[in-house]
């Protein structure tokens, strides 16, 4: 019986088996020293000339010899002569012999045309750069297995090397398998999918050093498979396939490795990441990668990235770590590496990380990752309030310069960081969506700086004051008004079921997508019911939650569902017809610490400018009518 699985591998373990069996022998080439940013030097580059050639004024000025200088003193002028004494330079200019001191032009009186002045002496050799002052004959200027910098181009060039001696950039082929996978293209039938993992691949390839070539997509046969793999061993020093790592019906990839050469790992104990293939074909590492994106990426930088490295000899770069403190609880399973994606804000003095959804095929948490946190195998997670040690993915400065929006999703939060952005191009602003009351918790834990809350309250018939004041009563905080919004129903073009009130969502036809706890727009629904004396058990799909409007608008549009409730904004996004229900109050809540800072009064100016107006009404749907008023302010402490 075939072999499925091979036992889970420690990451580190495969990696370092991996290297053990991998002998790269990289070819050398000489190339222009202007086009080797970034290659790696193949052997020590010696300088073939000094740099000075030759004893160089450092200084506008005069040279002059030094001994002459000595008596020179407030009290005790000394006069030189031109031609004799001294004579002009300027910085860079040769040093005429027998002058051995340079005085900078503004320590020099002028007497007459042949006549100078000076008040104070000068050392042998003081303003004068020597022979060889930077750069010195035979002299290594780049060692071996060298990156090479925008600086190292200078100083080769200085040194008289006009070519330099780098390894041959590594061939990784990317060879993309699966028989629903098609092109980049606008127009996508159901059951196909964009092939784009191999682009990603690409530039990550191409990022760190090597020549990444994409092959065309290759069908879900086995036969096929195997004679792409087999052609590509033949060309490349690296062969990655993807996808077909796992252990499904057209899963090939760990028997046509086995069936060509050998495999060494299939299965890393780790989350995501677990189903790769690693093995060698013909001496060439191949690499089977996951076809979910989340995994595949974790897996190219665990092992291609690896290898990269290694076949130049370098030391593979860490990234900044910091210690942050976990907004959320974090749970971990034994036995398994856990690696999570996090958002990270630098709130009140302190940084706060919060974890991404963790389904390994949702591309967007590796697009919105500001690092990685990585739980080892023996532990249980982290709870919230603990202090845990994150790797960046992004500038440790660009995380200090983010403003960490939270709680209800809505359009106008993308204006305003376009907006921001455009304004200063150090100003960032980074949401995630918990709906309201997440987005009221987050400010009480000092989470994030601004929250979007449009929080109905029944008793008192309005919008979200009630909340501030149960929830954050005793917190300095501000509550701006944002937006006036349309809430209505999403169906699709021409309404086709017919789905006008809330009493419609009960009929056996109609299936409905709901938004998660604690959002607003929930809280509507859940009153319109109670208005109706409808039981929410009766509305098929109430239990199916979304995360934001755009989803539930794209569950309405792609058919998994009839009819959600979401703003007009969405629904025109995904070309659907909206039917009005209310219009809400959408605000900003923030800590009062932010609204006083810099950063708050960058937001406020945006907030209240026009062009924040005209771009939030063009999305239609909005009304800004009272836009940037303050609602609620909390005493000063």
């Amino acid at each position: 019986m075939r072999k499925i699985y091979l036992e889970d591998t420690p990451l580190r373990e495969a990696q370092e088996q991996l290297k053990k069996r991998i002998s790269f022998l990289p070819k050398i080439e000489t190339i222009p020293t202007a086009r080797a940013l970034g290659r790696v030097t193949a052997e020590p580059v010696y300088a073939k000339v000094s740099m000075p050639n030759y004893h160089a004024s450092a200084m506008d000025g005069i040279a002059v010899k030094a001994e002459k200088t000595y008596a020179a003193h407030e009290q005790n002028p000394v006069r030189l002569k031109h031609g004799m004494d001294y004579v002009e330079v300027d910085t860079g200019d040769p040093i005429p012999a027998p002058f051995d001191a340079v005085i900078m032009i503004e320590y020099v009186h002028q007497v007459d045309e042949q006549t100078v002045e000076i008040l104070e002496p000068v050392a042998p050799w003081q303003h004068i750069r020597p022979i060889g002052e930077d750069v010195v004959v035979g002299e290594v200027i780049v060692p071996a297995h060298h990156k090479l910098r925008p600086v190292d181009l200078g100083a080769l060039l200085a040194g008289g090397n006009l070519q330099v001696p780098v390894y041959r950039k590594p061939k990784v082929i990317i060879i993309p398998t699966g028989s629903e996978l098609i092109p980049p293209s606008e127009h996508v039938a159901e059951g196909e999918i964009i092939e784009f993992n191999g682009t990603v691949f690409a530039a990550y390839l191409e990022e760190w050093g090597a020549e990444p070539v994409l092959h065309s997509i290759v069908k879900d046969d086995y036969a096929t498979i195997r004679e792409a793999l087999r052609a590509a061993v033949q060309e490349a020093d690296i062969v990655l396939l993807n996808a077909g790592s796992s252990a499904g019906r057209e899963d090939y990839t760990v028997h046509v490795v086995e069936e060509l050469g050998e495999v060494l790992t299939h299965g890393v104990a780790t989350r995501p990441g677990k189903p790769v293939v690693v093995g060698i074909v013909e001496g060439k590492p191949v690499i089977g990668l996951p076809g979910y994106p989340v995994s595949a990426y974790l897996n190219l930088e665990w092992f291609a990235r690896s290898l990269v490295q290694h076949y130049y000899g370098v030391m593979e770069q860490e990234r900044q770590r910091i210690h942050a403190t976990m907004g959320r609880r974090v749970v971990s399973v034994m036995g398994a590496e856990d690696f999570i994606r996090m958002t990270i804000g630098y709130i009140d003095g302190k940084y706060i990380a919060n974890p991404l959804t963790r389904a390994a095929g949702v591309t967007m948490s590796m697009v919105r990752a500001d690092g990685l946190l990585r739980i080892p195998p023996g532990d249980l997670g982290y709870e919230q309030g603990e202090l845990a040690e994150l790797e960046l993915y992004r500038p440790l400065e660009q995380i200090h310069r983010t403003i960490v929006a939270t709680g209800s999703q809505d359009l106008t939060m993308d204006v305003l960081d376009a907006l921001l952005r455009r304004s200063g191009p150090d100003r960032f602003l980074v949401s995630s969506h918990v709906g309201s009351m997440g987005g009221i918790m987050a400010i009480q834990k000092g989470e994030a700086h601004i929250a979007g809350v449009h929080l109905f309250d029944e008793e008192s018939g309005t919008y979200n004051l009630p909340f501030v004041e149960k929830y954050l009563r005793g917190k300095d905080i501000v509550l701006l008004q944002l937006v006036y919004r349309q809430q209505g129903w999403m169906v699709k073009k021409g309404n086709p079921l017919g789905i006008f009130t809330v009493v419609d969502l009960i009929r056996p036809d109609v299936t409905y997508i709901n938004r998660q706890r604690g959002a607003g727009t929930r809280l509507l629904l859940d009153h319109l019911l109670k208005q109706e004396g409808i039981d929410r058990e009766q509305i098929y799909g109430y239990s199916r939650e979304a995360v934001s409007h755009l989803s539930v608008a794209a569950a309405v549009s792609g058919g998994t569902a009839d009819v959600g409730l979401g703003i007009y904004s969405a629904a025109k996004a995904m070309g659907l017809d909206f039917l009005p229900v209310a219009e809400e109050r959408y605000d900003l809540l923030m800590s009062g610490s932010f609204y006083r800072s810099k950063e708050g009064a960058q937001l406020l100016e945006c907030i209240r400018s026009q062009n924040f107006v005209h771009e939030v009404e063009r999305l239609g749907g909005y009304n800004c009518r009272d836009t940037g008023s303050i609602i609620y302010m909390s005493p000063p402490f």
